[in-house]
């Protein structure tokens, strides 16, 4: 996969069969992603691989916060 250059400076691809790659592209997106980019996620993905993300504290926060808000409503 190509990633955008806003999201990732290198001109390489990255392996998205790779689980490490794969997590540090959903850390990217989500800190440096456009709306456009995050809501292309897979949320569940997402929540899973929240633990192990490398993420800035309020960015970590926000998902948190998030998964936990859906969890509390899960019909909303």
């Amino acid at each position: 996969m190509k990633p955008k250059r806003y999201i990732v400076w290198s001109k390489r691809e990255l392996d998205m069969s790779d689980p490490w790659q794969r997590r540090w592209y959903l850390q990217q997106v989500l800190t440096h992603g456009r709306a456009e980019d995050v809501s292309a996620l897979d949320w569940e993905e997402v929540r899973k691989a929240l633990p192990e993300l490398d993420l800035p504290s309020e960015v970590r926060t926000l998902w948190e916060r998030q998964f936990a808000r859906d969890a509390a409503n899960p019909e909303a």
